[in-house]
């Protein structure tokens, strides 16, 4: 057997990440052994917003989470690998990328120590890089904000994110940066949708944003969302952290869209015999529409069911007005409220079965010792009972013969005397 020390020991195979990713996509096929061997094409992710697909000509043995030095241009880069096997081929296409395009760049190997090193070094110096770049644009006048510096793995080449509304000129702010910081420059305009993803945030839900955990693909949002959604048009509450539209008006404005087409126009005006009625408000999912008396301000509300709106619609039409825009009482139907029957929102439904256990434990306890005591009174009672009754027994009877005597004493008394006549 061979025991010569194998040279990768040392090399680090896997790394633990935490937190969400919008880039991860789920390995639904892992549990299949076969599906990861193929392809040769595998899927790694350097940052949260740039992954790339690359060739294992050499057939190293890679599993996700590997780390690893891929070709870079010039130099390599590190990052690690996120998919192996046929889910690669399933996001190439679904990302329009060809598996026969000669542009596809090569894994070099797993990253060593060395290469781990430099990569640390260059990822330390991301964030001083970055606010001196902006001191320069802002020295040669240029109207840019750099958001974000991105070092490649071996620190030959540093890759600028910078926002700009207009077209910006940066040859001379290419060559500066070059000179300052003596390693290749490439710059990258986004917008201010993905600068906000790259740089995350909390936002005012108090979840982390959107654009930094799952989001992707950036659809434009429209005031109308808001409208459609009878959402106050304040700007400062429909702007997000990126100074744009939240991208969360957009996901559910179309059951909004829905639910109104089933509800009648705002633009009719009820004629009743006393008042003409004009929309208000309306609440989309409760199907009920607040009509005002006044055009301008809120005068004589009222507020009815999207049923009883087409019916006066309907005797509008007809020529007839009714006599009052809501219903009778009598007419009014039932609306059933939400009844928790079972109990299951009660924060506290559990502590009272508890309660209700201990209650019971400590009441049987008790009313065991109760029926103990209640015993013993009961035994001591008829014991005493006994003798007082022996007693009051006893006491009758002597009452009764004292009685007796005194009535036979009575009755001799009453007796008639009887007199002897002399022979």
């Amino acid at each position: 057997m061979n025991n010569m020390p194998d040279n990768n020991e040392n090399i680090p195979t896997s790394k633990k990440k935490h937190g969400a990713n919008k880039l991860e996509c789920y390995d639904w096929l892992s549990d299949l052994p076969e599906s990861h061997n193929e392809t040769d094409l595998v899927e790694v992710q350097f940052k949260n917003t740039r992954k790339g697909y690359y060739k294992n000509s050499t057939h190293i043995h890679l599993e996700k989470g590997d780390i690893v030095a891929v070709e870079g241009n010039p130099g390599h880069d590190i990052g690690e690998v996120t998919l192996t096997g046929r889910l690669v081929l399933l996001q190439m296409k679904k990302n329009g990328i060809k598996l026969d395009n000669p542009d596809l760049k090569r894994v070099y190997r797993k990253a060593k120590p060395n290469d781990l090193e430099k990569y640390e070094e260059a990822k330390s110096r991301e964030h001083d890089t970055m606010l001196r770049a902006r001191k320069i644009a802002e020295d040669l006048n240029l109207d840019m904000k750099i958001g974000d510096v991105e070092y490649q793995g071996d620190g030959n080449k540093a890759i600028f994110y910078y926002i700009a509304d207009d077209r910006v000129d940066f040859r001379q702010l290419i060559k500066v940066l070059a000179e300052v910081f003596r390693v290749r420059i490439e710059m990258k305009q986004i917008g201010a949708r993905q600068e906000a993803g790259r740089i995350g945030g909390i936002g005012p839900c108090g979840r982390q944003l959107c654009c930094s955990s799952w989001m992707t693909n950036f659809v434009s949002v429209a005031t109308s969302a808001a409208r459609y959604q009878d959402i106050s048009l304040n700007p400062q509450k429909l702007a997000g952290q990126c100074a744009k539209l939240k991208c969360c008006l957009n996901f559910e404005v179309d059951a909004y869209v829905e639910g109104q087409k089933k509800l009648p126009s705002r633009e009719i005006a009820l004629e009743t015999a006393d008042n003409t009625y004009y929309h208000f408000k309306t609440d989309i999912f409760k199907r009920q529409m607040t009509y005002s008396t006044s055009k301008e301000i809120a005068a004589n509300l009222v507020t009815v069911d999207a049923s009883r709106v087409f019916e006066v619609i309907a005797l509008n039409k007809r020529g007839i007005k009714p006599d009052k825009l809501e219903l009778v009482d009598d007419q009014q139907p039932q609306r059933k409220d939400f009844e928790d029957v079972v109990g299951q929102d009660s924060l506290t439904r559990f502590d009272k079965n508890k309660k209700r256990g201990g209650n019971n434990a400590n009441g049987g306890k008790s009313n065991n010792r109760r029926k103990k005591s209640n015993l013993k009174k009961g035994n001591g009672g008829d014991a005493s009972g006994a003798a007082q009754n022996n007693s009051s027994q006893n006491g009758n009877r002597g009452n009764n013969n004292r009685n007796g005597n005194n009535n036979n004493g009575k009755n001799n008394n009453n007796r008639p005397s009887e007199e002897v006549s002399p022979e």
